[in-house]
């Protein structure tokens, strides 16, 4: 038998026989702001990003153009990344003050009070597609910079009730994900020259059938030329050709 690494062996005994199940995560004090993650983003970020379909063009041209977007459409169509970007834009511009990005803590079946930690560390591994996409923008480093200033705020749904937004832009993500009541709620936050977008695939809610309210606001909204709606199709996904292939069919 060849010889076992040492990583290898920790999980073997005497007789070669499997001894301990290899956990799933191997870095159990993984946090999206860790060195590891700044030193990753800070090597190569994305200073540029185009639309790379005719629904991302209508996207980013609907934020340009109006204070608050719904973003409707399959995964894999850049929802989330596009307005992230044009967020992060805004900021370095010195457009608006603050970047307040926030989606549902959604457990789909399993529960948050498994997980170790505070609140904080609970909410990470929800979160971690966001801080993807700024550390995709900014870098890392920066990234943790702003956020120890105050400039861009990560927090659940559930923390937003109450609160006046102004001078920020405002990313609602899995907005599927929300009741009727809950994005009612959200978009009232839009304050002064403030940008909201709120994106969601309503195809893919974790919500009993029925609880979901993006589907139904983005109908009524649709009808006020002040708020653009944005409807992204299976064309414009821009993951692996089978993510638009099965997502026709299934």
């Amino acid at each position: 038998m060849a010889k076992k690494s040492a990583k290898e062996k920790k999980y073997f005994n005497k007789k070669g026989d499997v001894n301990i199940v290899r956990p799933p995560f191997d870095n159990k004090g993984w946090h999206p702001l860790s060195e590891e993650i700044d030193n990753n983003r800070d090597k190569k970020y994305i200073k540029t990003v185009k639309p790379r379909s005719i629904g991302q063009k209508q996207l980013l041209q609907s934020i340009d153009n109006h204070h608050l977007t719904i973003a409707v459409g399959p995964a894999g169509t850049g929802k989330t990344y596009l307005a992230i970007c044009k967020a992060v834009d805004a900021l370095e511009a010195g457009k608006i003050e603050r970047i307040i990005l926030s989606r549902p803590a959604m457990e789909a079946g399993e529960s948050l009070g498994y997980l170790p930690g505070d609140m904080a560390d609970k909410m990470a591994p929800y979160l971690r597609p966001l801080y993807d996409a700024l550390g995709d923008r900014l870098g890392g480093k920066k990234v943790k910079k702003y956020m120890e200033e105050g400039l861009i705020e990560i927090a659940p749904v559930g923390f937003m009730r109450g609160r006046t937004l102004n001078n920020a832009f405002i990313v609602i993500d899995e907005a599927q994900n929300c009741t009727y009541q809950q994005i009612k709620m959200l978009l009232s936050r839009l304050g002064w020259h403030s940008t909201m977008v709120v994106t969601g695939d309503p195809a893919q809610s974790d919500l009993l059938e029925g609880m979901s309210g993006l589907a139904v606001i983005s109908d009524k909204l649709e009808k006020n030329e002040n708020i653009g709606v944005v409807r992204l199709q299976s064309v414009d996904i821009v993951r692996h050709p089978l993510v638009a292939q099965m997502l026709d069919v299934l």
